[in-house]
This record gives structure tokens, sequence and C-alpha cells, in this order.
């Protein structure tokens, strides 16, 4: 989804933006709802098929830019670069975790004139399996949207079915195994009995359609319902109003095993919510001094650090203020967007 965020934002200054993508898809639809021209293919092997085509589309609008996010689209964007004088941009979304120094990929990325890494932990992992130098291998952290919702959190609470006097644990993205949440529900067992106003909300989607592991989903519900806490163990399904599910928290924990950079994580920021992260992965980077740390696969670690914020309302308050200035410093999409001009104009 990132181009979609990202594009509608250059196009607000002025970009002519167009797309390349899987027809009926997701991310081809939402390209055209916001402005896109999409040049759609059935499968990326028929894009491969289609390059003849596809050179005179980006020739005729006068295309000089082609931006990847995903590695297996790189080929099709080195044979265009191969036929047109384009500069081809990737930003690796993951970090590479396999070497890719064989002739191929020597060739590929040869093509490539700057690698994008979204945090310094995927750089030094781009750094270890990419065959290109480091000057031509950047971090430029992700971006998003800080407005905050400022709709009474009572309301969203009544919505969801929380008690109007609990203190509200959440977390939020894809459910599924090195996120973290079965560590984070065993985090709140743990907690539950010497504070009876914690509850726990777990806003991402349960089935397979919406991204997440309905075994892991299945899981999770298994176990609250066996300590007894079903009641207070939450599932919002998928949602599209993340700024409304962090209104109505306390506290937020992100216990991704190894997450690449954590968008959740700034959005979290952008709230001013007091945060528990992982100590592992990009999220210290992310966080900065500006949240607690535990490590995400100790759920007897993880409580203590939620405990230290259930027991200190000013803690909480001075955190949330911490995260709320880092986000607008460094991770604004207007901050983003500047310097991805620059790169784009280099």
């Amino acid at each position: 989804m990132y181009p979609l965020r990202v594009g509608s934002g250059m196009m607000e200054r002025g970009w002519l933006l167009y797309g390349v993508a899987l027809r009926g898809s997701k991310v081809a639809e939402g390209m055209k709802a916001r402005g896109f021209e999409v040049f759609e293919v059935d499968s990326r092997g028929q894009a491969l098929f289609q390059l003849l085509s596809l050179r005179r589309w980006i020739k005729a609008r006068d295309i000089r830019l082609v931006h990847c996010h995903k590695s297996g689209d790189l080929l099709l964007g080195t044979l265009l670069k191969s036929l047109l004088p384009l500069r081809l941009l990737f930003t690796e979304h993951m970090g590479a975790t396999r070497p890719k120094r064989d002739l191929l990929h020597r060739w590929i990325y040869g093509k490539v004139d700057l690698v994008l890494s979204i945090s310094d932990e995927t750089r030094r992992r781009n750094l270890k399996a990419l065959p290109l130098p480091a000057s031509r291998i950047e971090r430029l952290w992700l971006g998003t949207d800080l407005a905050a919702c400022d709709e009474p959190a009572a309301g969203i609470r009544a919505e969801l079915g929380v008690a109007q006097d609990a203190l509200l644990l959440g977390v939020l993205g894809r459910i599924g195994r090195g996120k973290g949440q079965r560590d984070l529900l065993e985090a709140f067992l743990l907690l539950a009995t010497r504070h009876p106003q914690l509850w726990l909300l777990i806003v991402g989607g349960t089935s397979a359609s919406e991204g997440s592991d309905e075994t892991v989903v299945a899981a999770l519900r298994q176990r609250a319902a066996e300590a007894g806490m079903s009641e207070r163990v939450l599932f919002t399904g998928f949602r599209r109003d993340t700024p409304r599910m962090l209104r109505a928290m306390d506290l937020v924990a992100i216990p991704s095993h190894n997450e690449a950079f954590g968008l959740t994580v700034i959005e979290a920021m952008a709230a001013g919510k007091a945060i528990v992260g992982a100590s592992t992965g990009a999220v210290p980077e992310v966080l900065g001094e500006a949240g607690l740390l535990a490590s995400p696969t100790d759920p007897a670690a993880l409580a203590a650090q939620i405990e230290r914020l259930l027991g200190d309302d000013e803690l909480r308050q001075q955190l949330g203020l911490a995260a709320r200035e880092r986000a607008e410093r460094e991770f604004s999409m207007s901050h983003h967007l500047d310097e991805l001009t620059r790169r784009y104009l280099a």
C-alpha cells in the first residue's frame, strides 16, 4: 500500500504518477481511485511478455523514473531501463535476508541507481546481502499522517465494548507468528489478576483474506478463554480507522520479534501514546528514547514494562508527549516526501 499513500502526496506536489500493477488487485484499484493511470497485467510473467507494449506506453508518457517496491519486480524494471533512459529506484521494505551476489542478481542490481532501506536495521542487512556499494544503499525512514483523532475516547470504547474505567492495552497489525500477539497475551495474563482494570485490545484482521494467520488467531482466542479472560481480551477484526483505535487506548505494545521498520510504531507515536516496544529489529531505532523496551519473546519482561506504565500516570503522559514530538520531528509524511523528492531529483 506504500505507493498509494506516498503517491497521493507526490501528486499533490505536482508530480505525474503512473502505475504498473496486477489487474484487479487492491493496488491497481487503489491507484486508479487516487488518479493514477495504470498499466494492468494479468501476471508478473505476462508483464515480461508485454515488455515492448509497456516500453511504448512509458515512452509516450515521457516517464523518466521507475520506483519498484518488491524484489520480484526488479527484473521488469531492469529490462525497461535497458530499453529506455530511465532512473531506477528500489525501496527494500524488508531487508534482504539471503545473499544476492550471483551473476543474475549482479546484473539486475547493477541497473539499480539507488536502493532505499526503510531503517538502519534493514540497511545493514542490505549492505551484507546486495551486490552494491554502500553509496547506493541509503536509509529512508517511512512517514505517516500526523493528524490525531479528536473523537471522545469514551464513545469509541463503548462501540468496542470496553468498560469506561478500564486501562486499555492495545496492539495493532497483522496477526501472525513473529508479530508477538501470543507473547503479549501471556504478559497480559500475568498482570490480569493484579490489575483487574486492565483490558487487552487486539486490532487486526482475523482471517487469511485479511492477511492474518487463522491458526494464531484461534490459539489466541482459545488461550484467553482457558484463562477466563475472553471478556477482557477483545478482537476488533480488520480496521481502516487506526487513529480511532489508538485514541481508545491508554498504552500500546509493539511486540514484533524482528520488525523491519514498524509503521504501527510511528502511528502510535503520532497518536501520543506511551509505548512498550520490542528490543529487537528496528523498533528501538524508530522509538528512540520515547518509549520502553522489552524482549518480545519474554512475557515476564513485557509484563514488567507494562506494569511500570500502569502504575505511573505521569510516566505514561511523559512518554506519550515524547513520542508525539519525535513523530513530528522525524516521521511526518511531509518530511518523508521531502526526502523522497530529493532522491528522485538527484
